[in-house]
């Protein structure tokens, strides 16, 4: 059993360990881990089990997955399901159940996941790429709290799965950089079947397009300062413990690249039989140890490392501490989205201290209109986000600068934000001027009801908290608010003069009243 506990002050126990599942949907397996969850927020693993898949087979060579793969699919998590109740693990709040890049790329992913909710009553969701590095970050953080050396260098964390390639960024704690590359060991596979050549041409080949991948990996890693890379993720684990079978499982690995190096030559210069028979692997897992191997070895030596480390995280472990600190949303987590949003404008060359101070008005007023547009935490992030960058769109032109500002938000990413998410924060930042939302505008109009509803909320709270800085002067920085006969009154203490603010609010604090029924009146209060 595993104890796995997060950077936690302890408190006294009071209540008996709560037991969970969750379950992870990889290209080539299903996995499942048992555990229970103490006060302290600790996880204590108690089972784990496996089940071979052709899921990724199916999804990147087929486009979709066949109905002998959903039915393995569907046995195996009965079995699991037998498994929990074992636990007594019934309540689905208790249990969660994630799907990545093999699920989500099928065409018929909606078909596949209604077939296991009929015949199991087991509800998956399949993640994207920015939910599955969150979850990485929360299964690797306790690493960084352990090995004070990590907080100085610039640690590449890393996992190659069989559809995509995860990389993580990490310094002082801090993701500074999050990627998804479309490089997996079976899309690898899939691109060279086609190509009727010499195996050592095929090497070559397969060399080259993990290279290219690696060197967009690299460009992203700071040219000063100490390089270290983490592999996490089955092939690299198994790697690892073939060359260290008394590896502890609660530590880190150092792995000499010397060794990689020749255990990767050896594989590739096996077949699946003999890689099979030899140590006893699933066929899946045989025909992407190689391609996988040899990307976690061309980025090391891209990196000039002469070792790798090399951990036991897992897509479950992040999920595990998700449920034990009983939100994704944390401050942690919170702050890390924030430092990559930052990260983005400084990108754009964003006039960052106005940027800062809207987005502290902002989620003041967000706070302070909790009662009035019940929306929760996540929309209080997606608010702040969109303030950082309403107007990163004036890096292209000052025309249209809202429009420019959807679409580079868009087409950019933020850590910890997936795709739907993201598109909110783009619209929410396209309303912070001109036109209010409408139903025919391109985007807005295909939201959900209450995805509507929120960006409308949003971008009213954004309009008032801008007016709040129109002189760019961050003056303003704190006021209370009062409803007084249908107005909302802004009282702002210690301020001489806020004619200039008082003429913004008049001129466009009008979404918020068509959105809240509620005219904004700013006062000043002399102290």
């Amino acid at each position: 059993m595993t104890s796995i506990r997060p950077n936690q002050p302890p408190v006294a126990e009071t209540g008996s360990p709560r037991s969970v599942g969750v379950i992870d949907m990889g290209s080539t397996s299903i996995r499942m881990a048992i555990a229970e969850i103490d006060d302290r927020h600790g996880v204590r693993i108690l089972e784990t089990l496996t089940q071979t898949v052709n899921l990724g087979k199916d999804a990147f060579t087929r486009g979709r997955i066949r109905k002998t793969t959903t039915e393995e699919c569907v046995s195996a998590l009965k079995r699991y399901r037998r498994k929990l109740e074992e636990y007594q693990i019934v309540d689905d709040k208790n249990i969660r159940i994630v799907a990545t890049s093999a699920v989500r790329e099928a065409e018929n992913r909606l078909a596949f996941l209604d077939r296991i909710y009929v015949a199991t009553g087991l509800e998956i969701t399949a993640i994207d790429e920015a939910e599955v590095s969150r979850i990485t970050y929360s299964g690797i953080q306790r690493f960084f709290w352990a090995e004070p050396e990590l907080a100085a260098a610039n640690t590449v964390v890393t996992e190659v799965g069989g559809g995509a390639t995860e990389v993580l960024l990490v310094k002082n704690g801090n993701v500074h950089f999050s990627h998804t590359y479309r490089l997996g060991s079976q899309r690898i596979r899939k691109s060279l079947q086609s190509q009727s050549t010499s195996s050592f041409k095929l090497r070559e080949m397969m060399e080259t397009r993990i290279r290219q991948t690696v060197q967009q990996v690299v460009s992203h890693v700071p040219q000063h300062g100490p390089n270290v890379m983490i592999g996490i993720g089955g092939d690299i684990r198994f790697a690892a413990q073939q060359l260290h079978p008394k590896w502890p499982v609660d530590t880190m690995l150092r792995l000499p690249l010397e060794w990689l190096e020749q255990f990767t030559q050896m594989i590739l210069e096996s077949t699946e039989d003999e890689l099979v028979h030899r140590y006893h692997l699933s066929f899946p897992d045989a025909e992407t140890l190689g391609p996988a191997l040899l990307t976690y070895l061309e980025l090391a030596r891209a990196l000039n490392l002469q070792q790798l480390r090399v951990s036991n995280a897992n897509l479950r472990d992040g999920l595990l501490q998700e449920m034990a600190v009983g939100e994704s949303w944390s401050d942690e987590f919170r702050n890390q989205v924030i430092r990559s949003a930052i990260a983005l404008g400084r990108n754009y060359a964003f006039d960052e201290a106005h940027a800062r101070h809207v987005a502290q008005l902002a989620v003041q007023l967000f706070l302070q209109l909790a009662d009035r547009h019940r929306l929760g935490r996540p929309f209080e992030v997606i608010l702040q986000v969109a303030a950082l960058l309403h107007e990163i769109g004036a890096y292209v032109s000052n025309r249209s600068l809202h429009k420019h500002s959807m679409y580079l938000i868009r087409n950019s990413e933020v850590f910890g934000l997936g795709a739907r998410q993201l598109l909110l924060v783009a619209v929410v930042a396209r309303y912070h001027r001109r036109a209010s939302p409408q139903p025919n505008h391109d985007v807005y109009g295909n939201l959900l009801l209450d995805e509507r509803v929120a960006v409308s909320q949003l971008a009213a709270i954004l309009r008032v908290a801008i007016a709040l800085d129109e002189a760019r002067q961050q003056r303003i920085e704190e006021f209370t608010i009062d409803w007084d006969e249908g107005n909302l009154v802004i009282t702002v203490p210690r301020s001489e003069d806020l004619s200039i603010e008082q003429l913004a609010m008049s001129q466009h604090a009008s979404l918020f009243e068509e959105v809240f029924g509620a005219r904004v009146v700013l006062r000043s209060v002399r102290n």
